[in-house]
């Protein structure tokens, strides 16, 4: 069987509310935004820093509400008030591959839900 790797979701421009180098790690997400997106906690996601090109990989971990906050050592790879965009992926055979749509969720500066679409 042939799998391949697509885009399952993404929160595009969401805008980092802190981060905080004190804790084991990850990236700290808003409820809201997890739902709209279908990432789970502790689901792999991919983060792209639009401030200064940082590119990591790390997990998801429910947040407050309105929150994205790098923990851990990912707290160097971004500031408050830097814009990002967090990717997760999906392995699927070939029988997917045509009828697979991503979710691309859009946010506002305040990390609220703006727009979501299929791809």
């Amino acid at each position: 069987m042939n799998i391949r790797t697509f885009l399952q979701a993404k929160i595009h421009r969401g805008t980092l509310t802190g981060a905080n180098l004190d804790y084991e790690g990850s990236i700290s997400v808003c409820p809201e935004l997890l739902s709209a997106s279908n990432i789970l906690p502790f689901q792999q996601v991919d983060v792209y820093n639009l401030e200064n090109g940082e590119r990591f990989t790390t997990y998801i971990i429910k947040g407050e509400e309105g929150e994205i906050r790098l923990n851990g050592a990912a707290a160097h790879k971004g500031k408050k008030g830097h814009k990002v965009i967090i990717a997760a992926y999906v392995g699927l055979s070939q029988d997917s591959y045509a009828s697979h749509m991503p979710v691309l969720v859009f946010v506002d500066k305040n990390n609220k839900v703006r727009e979501i679409t299929n791809g």
